[in-house]
């Protein structure tokens, strides 16, 4: 019976991708000795909250997520941040692979919120692995699945997410409305000449400040 173990040598910002991208290093043990052929490798990547610590900036933009701070006893818990897969090559004994990890800035992703909201250090993160494995059988290939068990902690620095979004989305971000609210918008901004989205929101805030309470 074959045993493998994962480890995720580094996370990197991806700078050549279509789309915003991570990129983790995996090596990969198969400790038996035996020739793989191919894994067709699936990857759930959980952010596990509760195990670091958060200063009063972090509070202010985690309470959206969690409530307040009396409360993350019972809200800090692990969620889903992304699935993704990877083919590995034939390889015995030890190899190393490239997991594209795909990210957003949409706000409505709560992967998104919390990397926003945390303003320095790292971030835990543990991948959990399953998928195919496939071997040399006794008529040509053999399959087996890759034990349930498998899986690799990581501590994520803050700063690797933040400067892939800067390389994606310089010195700007977005936030995703409803069609009715955007019309609305964009009404609001040709009733008053206004030349840019930015504008437009930058009128709107001055406005509510600047009304009576």
């Amino acid at each position: 019976m074959s045993t493998y173990s994962f480890t995720v040598v580094d996370i990197h910002a991806e700078p050549y991708a279509a789309d915003p991208q991570l990129t983790a290093r995996l090596r990969i043990q198969e400790s038996s000795g035996e020739t793989i052929h191919a894994i067709a490798l699936r990857c759930q990547v959980r952010i596990e909250p509760q195990r670091r610590r958060y200063d009063e900036v972090d509070e202010t933009g985690l309470r959206a997520l969690f409530g307040d701070r009396d409360r993350w006893a019972d809200t800090l818990k692990p969620f889903l941040w992304m699935q993704c897969n990877a083919m590995v090559q034939g390889f015995t004994g030890i190899t190393e692979v490239d997991l594209a990890l795909p990210c957003t800035y949409d706000f409505d992703v709560t992967g998104s919120r919390y990397l926003h909201a945390v303003g320095e250090g790292t971030i835990p993160i543990v991948l959990l692995f399953s998928g195919t494995v496939f071997t040399k059988g006794m008529n040509g290939f053999g399959v087996q699945q890759v034990p349930w068990d498998c899986e690799a902690s990581y501590q994520l620095p803050v700063e690797v997410w933040h400067e892939m979004i800067r390389s994606y989305f310089p010195n700007t971000g977005w936030i995703r409305l409803h069609h009715d609210v955007l019309a609305e918008l964009a009404d609001y901004k040709s009733r008053h000449g206004l030349t840019t989205w930015e504008e437009t929101v930058q009128t709107l805030l001055v406005a509510r400040d600047g009304a009576p309470s």
